[in-house]
């Protein structure tokens, strides 16, 4: 993990491995627990690959009990655990640690219940995102969040990392669509937050573990909440001569009013790389594209795709396409929702970044990711949930080339300092991780920090959980508080300061 600095590996866990991995099998027997290098391979990376690390060994528990032990025991003898669900992560999120356990997740993959007049699911964390629309889109219902990776993604790992997608902007976030968690804290204790009901009393800890990335808990079971499809849903396809045009047609259509089902905004680069993968009948002579997507009664749709049509023309639009069938629509999509896999055929590696703005500054940033990709010398594609201002430009590069990948770090690095500056924020869906663990300090304050890490210290006050993510400088609850440095000494100089 050349260039990123992580807790350093504790001796007395490394030596103890061969009993640990033994103690363990106990716990979870039979195939439950994986030790040889060849087979921890598998699990040295999540979906950010440019990073790589080996655990200390992999456990994939089946049941509650089983993961309550797992961290029961670990607690007892100071052993770190990194929780993991499919390793779609894009921020380092279930990066392993050398002297850590993976906490794999994908064994609890069942949909325990499908509750229909309280228009509820209750899964397990290991069943995917778009599994969970498939087991009940019969009865005509569905699961809103819809992230690109929701084919493989795991529900668990979406309450991970308050996933969004293509929907959120109308239907919310996982925040916006969770009910209820069962959840294992690091001492093995089992916790229920929430439930199928719409509001629970006392303080919202079923917010505040939505979204921690595997620093507080482990999720074991998850109830989210399911929709009735719509009555009608029809997308518009618009071209645009610059971003610029684009952007502000996003905004233009927020200030009337108008909510889209989702809207997603491409550059040339993505559409190009979009349309030779799949074919969707992308125009390639514009060098924006706009995907509104409209849903409601037929009459609404019909009156609203009017509007936004007219609103495109005043913005310079060169193009619209209107689909005439679900065919069609579910076309216009499937250049977006391939458009990351696109973009790996035209470049040996890309930098997906993950930053959110608001929307009046969507020209603005355009422009500014623009004048970075001409100083770093780097390629960019930008693909993005236009409609809230989540952005994921996509920095090409070769890792073969000497220098090429500092240079997408640090050009990925001055796109979130750019949101931030402009009233942004560092992340929208993919979470802290590694990733931007060290641009923390650009949004918050040390206060700010320590108020966050005082919650981590009520869940997990031994930092035991996924150390090394999020907080760019590791605290012991004992430290929190204001640093005083006497005679040049530090306190707790221990502790690494990333």
């Amino acid at each position: 993990m050349s260039g990123l600095a992580m807790p350093a590996p504790d001796g007395a866990t490394l030596a103890r491995r061969g009993e640990i991995v033994a103690d363990l099998c106990a716990i979870v027997p039979g195939e439950g627990v994986v030790d040889t290098v060849s087979e921890m391979r598998a699990f040295e990376s999540d979906g950010l690959t440019a990073y790589r690390q080996l655990p200390l060994v992999v456990v994939l528990p089946e049941t509650t009990s089983q993961v309550s032990r797992v961290l029961e025991y670990c607690n007892e003898r100071n052993i770190r655990v990194v929780p993991r669900g499919s390793g779609t992560s894009l921020s380092g999120g279930a990066l392993p640690l050398e002297d850590a356990v993976l906490l794999v997740m994908s064994r609890f993959n069942r949909i325990l219940e499908i509750d229909y007049p309280n228009r509820a699911v209750v899964a397990q964390p290991g069943v995917t995102n778009l599994g969970i629309t498939h087991a009940v889109e019969a009865e005509g219902f569905y699961y809103a969040p819809d992230p690109s990776s929701q084919i493989a993604c795991s529900i668990g790992g979406n309450v991970a990392e308050n996933s969004g997608g293509v929907h959120c902007l109308k239907y919310g976030l996982t925040a916006n669509n969770l009910l209820g968690l069962e959840m294992v804290l690091m001492n093995g204790e089992v916790v229920r937050l929430g439930g199928r009901h719409l509001d629970a009393e006392g303080y919202d800890l079923l917010g505040v573990m939505t979204g921690s990335e595997g620093l507080l808990g482990v999720v074991t079971e998850v109830t989210v909440r399911i929709l009735r499809k719509p009555e009608t849903a029809r997308a518009l396809l618009i071209g645009f001569p610059t971003s610029e045009q684009g952007g502000q047609c996003v905004a233009d259509i927020i200030g009337a009013g108008i909510i889209p089902g989702g809207m997603e905004m491409m550059d040339l680069p993505a559409i190009r790389a979009a349309e030779d993968f799949v074919h969707a009948g992308y125009p390639l002579d514009c060098e924006a594209l706009l995907i509104v997507e409209l849903d409601g009664p037929a009459v609404e749709v019909d009156h609203l795709i009017d509007l936004v049509e007219k609103i495109a023309i005043r913005n310079g639009s060169t193009s619209c396409r209107i689909s005439q069938s679900e065919e069609e629509r579910l076309r216009f999509w499937a250049g977006r929702k391939a458009a990351f896999p696109a973009v790996g055929r035209i470049s040996p590696d890309y930098y997906c970044m993950d930053g959110t703005i608001p929307r009046k500054e969507l020209p603005r940033v355009l422009a500014g990711m623009r004048e970075l990709s001409e100083h770093y010398g780097l390629r960019v594609a930008n693909v993005f949930h236009a409609g809230d201002g989540n952005l994921h430009p996509l920095i090409l590069y070769d890792a073969n080339v000497p220098g090429e990948l500092d240079k997408a770090e640090s050009f990925g690095a001055d796109i979130l300092r750019l949101c931030v500056k402009v009233g942004g924020v560092l992340t929208g869906e993919h979470g802290v991780g590694v990733e931007k663990r060290d641009l923390m300090p650009e949004m918050f304050s040390e206060t700010d920090l320590d108020q966050q890490m005082r919650v981590k210290c009520a869940f997990d006050p031994g930092h035991l959980l996924n150390p090394g993510k999020v907080f760019p400088q590791l605290r012991r609850c004992a430290e929190l508080g204001r640093m005083h440095i006497h005679r040049g000494q530090m306190p707790f100089p221990d502790i690494p300061r990333f």
